[in-house]
C-alpha cells in the first residue's frame, strides 16, 4: 500500500463515513475494485480501518466541540440533580442511551458480519436496498420536527436504528436518517443528531479494535497510516459542514442514485469476470 493509496482509501472514509452512502462498504469495495493489496492482508486491514476511523472521530469532534462540551456539562449536571430539565440535559441522555444499542449488537455480531457478510455481491444489494429505503421514507414522510425535540425515547429509537449499519453496505447515518426522517424529523436535524450519535460509538469501538493496533503495529507502514489518518479526518470534517448546509434544502436523491452506480459497478465488474464475487 503506498501513501497515495492511504490517502485515497482516508479520503473514501471521511467522506462515506457521514454521507448515507457506507464507509464499511466503501473500505470494501474501493480496494476491491482498484486491487489495492490491503483487501488481501486481514490484518493489516483491520488496523487500517482503525486509524481511519480514528481520523472521522476527529473531524467530528472538531466540528462539533462546542456542542459536545455542552452536553457534558448538561449531562453531568443532570446526574447531580437526577433530573432533566433543559433541552441539552435531554439531548444529553438522548445520546448516552442512543449509544447502548449499538455498542450491545456490535461487541455480539461485528465479528460474524465481518467475517461472512462482507462480500462485494452483498454489499451491492445493501447499497441497492437502503437507498431505495431512505429515498422512500423521505420522499412521504413529514419533516416538521426540530432538533430540539429529541428526547430519550427518541435516542434509543435511533440508537437501535444505528446498530443495524453493523452490515457493510447499510450505512451507519443512513440508516439513522432514515429513521429519523420515518418520525417527522427534518433532514438537518435528521443528519445532525446521526453524526453526533456516531461519535460515542466510533470512540468505543476504536478504543476497542486499537489493542489489535497496540498488539500488531502499523506492519512498517507508519507513514502510510498517518496520512490515512489526517486525510480521513480532514474530509470527515469537510463533509458534515457540506452535508448540514445542502441537506436545509435538498433531498436525499443524489445519494440513491450514487448508491446505484456504485452497485451497478459492482455488479458489472462480477459479471464480465473483472473482479470475484467474494474476497
Amino acid at each position: 500500500m503506498s501513501i497515495w493509496q492511504a490517502i485515497l482509501l482516508g479520503l473514501t472514509q471521511g467522506a462515506s463515513e457521514y454521507a448515507p452512502i457506507s464507509s464499511s462498504g466503501h473500505l470494501i469495495l474501493v480496494p476491491w475494485m482498484l486491487d489495492i493489496p490491503i483487501v488481501r492482508d486481514a490484518e493489516l486491514n483491520k488496523t487500517f480501518d482503525v486509524a481511519l476511523h480514528m481520523g472521522t472521530l476527529l473531524g467530528a469532534v472538531v466540528y462539533f466541540r462546542h456542542d459536545l462540551a455542552r452536553y457534558l456539562v448538561a449531562g453531568w449536571r443532570s446526574l447531580r440533580t437526577r433530573r432533566i430539565e433543559t433541552t441539552d440535559e435531554r439531548l444529553a441522555w438522548a445520546l448516552a442511551v442512543g449509544t447502548i444499542p449499538a455498542v450491545l449488537v456490535g461487541a455480539a455480531l461485528e465479528e460474524v458480519i465481518q467475517e461472512n457478510l462482507s462480500q462485494p455481491w452483498l454489499i451491492a444489494v445493501m447499497f441497492v436496498a437502503f437507498g431505495v429505503v431512505l429515498w422512500l421514507v423521505d420522499r412521504v414522510m413529514r419533516r416538521d420536527r426540530a432538533f430540539e425535540t429529541i428526547g430519550v425515547r427518541t435516542g434509543l429509537y435511533l440508537g437501535i436504528a444505528q446498530s443495524l449499519a453493523l452490515q457493510p453496505g447499510v450505512s451507519r447515518s443512513g440508516v439513522t436518517m432514515t429513521a429519523a426522517r420515518l418520525i417527522g424529523l427534518d433532514r438537518e436535524a435528521s443528519a445532525r443528531f446521526s453524526f453526533l450519535l456516531s461519535i460515542p460509538v466510533v470512540l468505543g469501538a476504536g478504543l476497542y479494535k486499537s489493542i489489535d493496533l497496540v498488539q500488531g503495529g502499523f506492519h512498517g507502514y507508519e507513514v502510510e497510516f498517518f496520512w490515512g489518518f489526517v486525510a480521513s479526518a480532514v474530509s470527515g470534517f469537510v463533509v458534515i459542514a457540506f452535508l448540514l448546509r445542502y441537506l436545509k434544502g435538498h433531498s436525499f436523491v443524489i445519494f440513491l442514485w450514487y448508491r446505484l452506480a456504485v452497485a451497478a459497478l459492482t455488479f458489472a465488474l462480477i459479471a464480465t469476470g473483472v473482479r470475484s464475487a467474494t474476497i
